[in-house]
């Protein structure tokens, strides 16, 4: 673990938009982690102590548990743009979702405590992270309506491509599986979507990772969440959000 360097900073947009003074509240505080896919930054019902801030091609996801069918749903995909666990809290609560590394990189630490009385100092520092907030709910709110009104190919469509929008190129780190949690299928369904994909040379896969090799094809393929999502952030938290 060592502190972050400019360039760990550069790695995250929503850091990197902050002003400076607001910059050094925060990074003599924050940590470098090296996280592998796979690897859970906080359970559900644990109390929330860290906000991370994925960089680079880093990727992490919300993931909730449906008893009743033993499967958990992914419910938002989180990269470069934004930030992972107590992002306007105040006090000890508990995580509702558990948080999981989904491609694996370079995440920023901070405690919760360090980014709060950081938000006591700032207004500026508090507002930002408020509409982060709103952008992130957002998400989990088409995420709910693309599930109830969208098809497979469709929804699988729009989590590749906002795979590859967070990403550096059109390639990256994500199994099948994974990709069934994220749908909230079968292994099998997905398996069939997938070689249709291929086969129609939108996509190519090969061990734990996706490649898109026609983005507009696939983007033709795909619902319209996905640019509502990037429309509404570009909307609140203008320039953030990872151009095409």
């Amino acid at each position: 673990m060592t502190t972050p360097s400019p360039d760990d900073i550069a790695g995250n947009a929503l850091l990197t938009r902050l002003k400076d003074d607001d910059l050094k509240r925060l990074t003599p505080h924050m940590v470098v982690l090296d996280l592998k896919a796979g690897d859970v930054l906080q359970h559900a019902g644990d109390t929330v102590t860290d906000t991370w801030f994925p960089c680079g091609s880093a990727l992490a996801a919300f993931r909730i548990w449906i008893e009743d069918v033993n499967k958990g749903i992914e419910v938002a995909l989180v990269g470069r743009e934004g930030a992972v666990g107590g992002i306007v809290s105040n006090g000890n609560v508990p995580a509702y979702a558990t948080s999981e590394v989904r491609a694996g990189g370079r995440f920023l630490r901070v405690k919760i405590s360090t980014l709060e009385r950081a938000k006591l100092e700032s207004i500026a520092l508090r507002h930002w992270f408020s509409r982060y907030s709103d952008c992130l709910i957002a998400q989990i709110f088409q995420t709910a309506a693309c599930n109830a009104t969208h098809n497979m190919v469709q929804r699988t469509a729009k989590w590749l491509l906002a795979a590859t929008a967070r990403t550096d190129g059109c390639e990256f780190e994500m199994t099948q599986e994974q990709l069934a949690e994220m749908l909230g299928v079968g292994r099998t369904f997905v398996t069939r979507i997938v070689s249709r994909l291929r086969e129609e040379g939108l996509i190519a896969t090969r061990r734990g990772r996706f490649i898109v090799k026609d983005e507009a094809a696939l983007r033709a393929r795909s619902c319209g969440c996905a640019t509502a999502i990037r429309d509404h952030f570009d909307a609140v938290l203008h320039g953030i959000y990872p151009a095409e």
